[in-house]
């Protein structure tokens, strides 16, 4: 059982982010750390392959600078070793973009299974999986609440607002987890030193036979065209009850069309 992981290497979400002026894009320069939403795609792959007793999990991101932080987390955790796609020529790519990336790194590596976050912390598109699944030709599924390999097939609990839907699939196959479908493990000392001499094979889009004009700002369907900052939270009005608290309370869910 070979798992690709679909990882994504953020700038740390406790610091103040920082977008570029011309383009009002995320700057993504310096350290990064590993996507918490992919740290449970990676827990799972881990698991599958445990049970399986056999394979590996593979990990693939696209990032600037060749940064590795966030890859060597998931090293750490137990991934055998990473793919990382880093090229100036990629800053600015939209989701799609950024599919056709990431489906050319995965065709490499052959997985019997990929799986990916729902959409990251940093973007929330929520559309790449789907695309990177497109492209390959390879059914997905998303949403998946818990995931079970019987054989050649792929079994799928799938979350939904009533419950979840039992799927099944061929495999190959996609999957989109949700947070909290495991417990991800922390990377023990034994971990993060052996993480540190696992191989990241570094490509660029010419070594993946993409053409420059299809990734970039250039390449990119969608635009920034304004950023704002959002409205600050006003105070709330505090009722004294003086016996007529209650209809207070009523007509002001009234007036939110609660009742």
């Amino acid at each position: 059982m070979n798992v690709v992981v679909c990882v994504k290497q953020i700038p740390d979400p406790a610091a103040p982010p920082s977008l570029d002026p011309g383009t009002n894009n995320l700057i993504r320069a310096g350290k990064l750390i590993l996507d918490d939403s992919d740290a449970y795609g990676v827990e799972m792959a881990l698991q599958l392959v445990d049970k399986a007793g056999e394979g590996e999990v593979t990990l693939v991101s696209m990032t600037p600078n060749g940064e590795t932080s966030g890859l060597r987390t998931a090293l750490a955790m137990g991934a055998a070793k990473a793919i990382l796609i880093s090229d100036d020529s990629l800053a600015g790519t939209d989701a799609l973009g950024t599919a056709k990336v990431l489906a050319a790194a995965i065709k490499r590596a052959e997985p019997d299974l990929i799986l990916a976050a729902t959409e990251s912390t940093d973007g929330y598109t929520g559309t790449t999986p789907v695309q990177i699944a497109e492209i390959l030709g390879l059914p997905s599924v998303t949403f998946a609440k818990k995931v079970e390999i019987d054989g050649g097939s792929l079994k799928v609990e799938r979350q939904t607002e009533a419950g979840y839907d039992e799927v099944e699939s061929p495999l190959p196959a996609l999957v989109t987890v949700t947070a909290g479908v495991v417990e991800p493990r922390y990377p023990s000392f034994k971990g993060i030193m052996a993480a540190k001499s696992k191989p990241v094979e570094t490509l660029t889009i010419a070594d993946l036979g993409i053409d420059a004009g299809q990734v970039g700002a250039i390449g990119a369907r969608q635009e920034i065209t304004d950023v704002s900052a959002s409205e600050e939270r006003a105070s709330g009005e505090i009722v004294v009850d003086e016996g007529d608290a209650h209809q207070r309370v009523i007509q002001f869910l009234e007036q939110l069309k609660v009742l």
